[in-house]
């Protein structure tokens, strides 16, 4: 079941961060609820995609056959897993729409290898031709999308000694908080610089139940050696929810280079999973006991002791 929550001003009053001028409300049929085994087998794919769809696509099919070889049954890609432009505006040109060709490719690949695939960051063709959405999507073991999350947090930032972004230039901003029921648990879609935002998580995790929080990313080198597994530790520990952090890694062209480091993460805030080295192309894999989180949360019950929500009532004097 994919359940969509707009971001209303009622909902994030307590939650500046969060609100937008646009809310929307994304309703979509509910699919079937999965039987969710207690232990499941994920993965998270590291990898450097370039401007090439063609290879990037041979790159993802080969690491879906070796994934469903390995007995994982959901497996995460990270943003931008089907193109990273070399120059402005190339991304715009490539965009799609989700029901467009490049997608019904990845859509195959999942039904073909009987997997869930979590595809984030995809350049779904926007409102008008000057912008995309960043989009997030959930593909179902089945070939059929079951749920799309759009990028709210978008990436304008000056980063120190590197180079100035400006993704708003190009990037409409989303605005709704998904989760979905998967065989993996309920899981918390995110994309990338979403993680520096925790009351997102926050809301994920404790007014919609969510636990496992994917965060696919394609993070600088600057910002990923100073706060990459820093943030997503946090995201865990704070939430008490599985971490899925599927990385791009390495130099994509001559103007980009991304840190890499794909990590899964468990509810203590332990990496349970990466690879060896942060910048080859593979898969993190590690099976998930989704009993572990009621363990955890049973015994330090942190949604029953938080006293700040998005009911609170401040005062200012």
């Amino acid at each position: 079941m994919t359940i969509n929550f707009p971001l209303t001003n009622k909902a994030l009053g307590k939650f500046p961060a969060l609100l937008y001028g646009r809310i929307r409300s994304i309703q979509r049929p509910a699919g079937f609820f999965c039987s969710m085994a207690n232990t499941v087998r994920v993965g998270a794919v590291q990898m450097t995609s370039t401007s090439d769809p063609d290879a990037n696509y041979t790159t993802c099919s080969r690491l879906v056959k070796e994934a469903a070889t390995a007995g994982v049954k959901f497996l995460c890609f990270p943003e931008n897993f089907s193109f990273v432009s070399v120059k402005d505006g190339d991304s715009l040109k490539v965009s799609e729409p989700i029901d467009g060709p490049i997608m019904q490719k990845y859509c195959s690949l999942a039904r073909e290898a009987n997997i869930w695939l979590s595809l984030g960051g995809f350049q779904e063709k926007g409102p008008d031709d000057a912008h995309l959405h960043n989009t997030h999507v959930l593909v179902d073991d089945c070939g059929n999308i079951r749920s799309t999350y759009r990028k709210i947090h978008l990436f304008d930032v000056d980063v120190p000694g590197n180079m100035v972004y400006k993704e708003s230039s190009f990037t409409t901003a989303g605005d709704a908080i998904v989760v979905e029921d998967s065989p993996a648990g309920r899981l918390g879609l995110t994309v990338c610089y979403d993680l520096r935002f925790p009351e997102l998580y926050q809301m994920l995790r404790f007014e919609h139940n969510a636990q496992v929080l994917l965060v696919p990313s394609a993070f600088t080198k600057v910002t990923g050696e100073a706060h990459w597994e820093l943030l997503l530790r946090a995201r865990a520990i704070e939430t008490q929810c599985f971490v899925i952090a599927a990385a791009q890694a390495g130099k994509h062209n001559e103007k980009r280079e991304s840190y890499g480091g794909s990590l899964i993460i468990d509810p203590w805030g332990t990496v349970i999973a990466r690879l060896p080295d942060r910048l080859s192309t593979g898969i993190a894999i590690a099976d998930i006991n989704l009993s572990q989180i009621d363990a955890i949360r049973s015994r330090m019950p942190i949604a029953t002791h938080r006293k700040f929500s998005s009911s609170w009532k401040s005062s200012s004097r």
